[in-house]
Formats: C-alpha cells, sequence, structure tokens
C-alpha cells in the first residue's frame, strides 16, 4: 500500500488535470527510509524507494504539463503511531519521547505541524518551478554515521 496508494491517487490526478488542461502540483510523502533503512525495516523501505522512483518518474512525464510532483522524507516523527510502536514493540517507557528528543541533535523529534507547513509550501505557487525533488525533513545527514 507504500505504492499503490499513491500510485492510484496520482493517477487519478494526473488525468483529472490533463483532462482539464490545469495545472498541478503532488507531494508525496516517503520517509528518510528510503535510502537506506534499518534491516528490521526492509520491506518498508523498499516500498518508499519505489515510491522515491515514482515521484521522480512522475516529475519527469508530466512536467510540460505543467504538473509538479515531489516528495517529502520525513526522519523520526512525534507521532501518536510512533508512541504506540515504541510502547508496544520496543516496550518503551512512558517517558520515551523525553529520552528520544534528548538525543537527538536539535533536541526534538520531527513534529507533524512542521512536516504540514513544508508540505503545503510544496504544494504552493511559492515552490515555482520545483520538480522532481526529494527533500530530506531531518535532522540527521543520509549518508553520516556515527556521529
Amino acid at each position: 500500500t507504500n505504492v499503490r496508494g499513491p500510485f492510484f491517487l496520482m493517477q487519478g490526478l494526473v488525468a483529472h488535470l490533463l483532462e482539464r488542461k490545469a495545472p498541478g502540483s503532488i507531494v508525496n510523502v516517503l520517509s528518510m527510509s528510503a535510502h537506506a533503512g534499518q534491516s528490521f525495516l526492509t520491506p518498508y523501505s523498499t516500498s518508499k524507494g519505489a515510491l522515491m522512483t515514482l515521484t521522480k518518474n512522475v516529475a519527469s512525464a508530466y512536467r510540460k504539463n505543467r504538473i509538479r510532483c515531489n516528495a517529502v522524507l520525513p526522519g523520526w516523527m512525534d507521532t501518536e503511531g510512533e508512541a504506540i510502536v515504541q510502547k508496544k514493540w520496543h516496550g518503551a517507557s512512558d517517558d520515551w519521547l523525553e529520552k528520544a528528543e534528548a538525543a537527538q541533535p536539535m533536541g526534538q523529534l520531527v513534529k507533524p505541524a512542521q512536516l504540514a507547513r513544508l508540505i503545503t509550501y510544496m504544494l504552493s505557487p511559492q515552490a515555482g518551478v520545483m520538480t522532481g525533488s526529494l527533500v530530506d525533513y531531518d535532522q540527521n545527514i543520509a549518508g553520516v554515521i556515527g556521529e
């Protein structure tokens, strides 16, 4: 569903825009795991990597129709779902978030509202000709190990 859902949604939106000869903008939400995830996340990382390629292909295929397609790749996020995962699957205590945030370079996990503001910008005309871009939204740098 990490690939099929966005594929069918984009297919429907692109058809709608082409029929009306209207410009448009798409922003897919991936994950930093699309670059390469932890070994226990192989299926998830693979699906996000596929969506990364799909994003680039849609951007290339429809740029002349003024349809932009980009993606954001958030890092570790502070969500209700993450709290459930931490407690159920990792046996984390109630103060897991405080500990996790204290260990991060910028002292926090990604907040959903922060990501929403970035997506709003990317969807807007202010993003200009930006298409085919993959925006890492994380305080850790992909490829940098041990810092």
